[in-house]
């Protein structure tokens, strides 16, 4: 039996097409490297961007929470207040005051009072 013996083609039009081939290769791989770096400065950028918005926001989270602390604590502090003004008495004279302001509020809204203030006498 005869064996045949296969070599590479070795003509320079393979030669030629071969060198194409790998230029090109390499122009193509050189141009995925510049993407694939500037994709990975972009992820970079974001990762500090995200970085630094965790740090607002938690930041806005601690405010929030130290002023609604302050709206409760002033929530118990005025309910404080009107029981104390209720015990002492100051609640009714309150309530009588804003009546009387109603009243003549109402009158000059109706064209019966006077703009005028009055007079002091001595």
């Amino acid at each position: 039996m005869k064996r045949l013996a296969v070599g590479p083609i070795a003509t320079p039009e393979y030669i030629e097409w071969w060198e194409i081939i790998k230029q090109d290769f390499k122009r193509k791989n050189a141009e995925l490297e510049k993407k694939i770096e500037q994709i990975e400065e972009g992820n970079m950028n974001l990762r500090q961007d995200m970085y630094v918005q965790k740090l607002e926001i938690e930041k806005l989270r601690k405010g929030n929470n130290k002023a609604e602390e302050d709206f409760d604590t002033l929530k118990t502090d005025y309910k404080r207040l009107r029981c104390s003004m209720k015990a002492a008495g100051l609640g009714k004279l309150q309530s009588s005051g804003i009546k009387k302001f109603k009243r003549k509020r109402s009158r000059l809204i109706d064209g019966k009072g006077s703009f005028r203030r009055p007079r002091c006498e001595m």
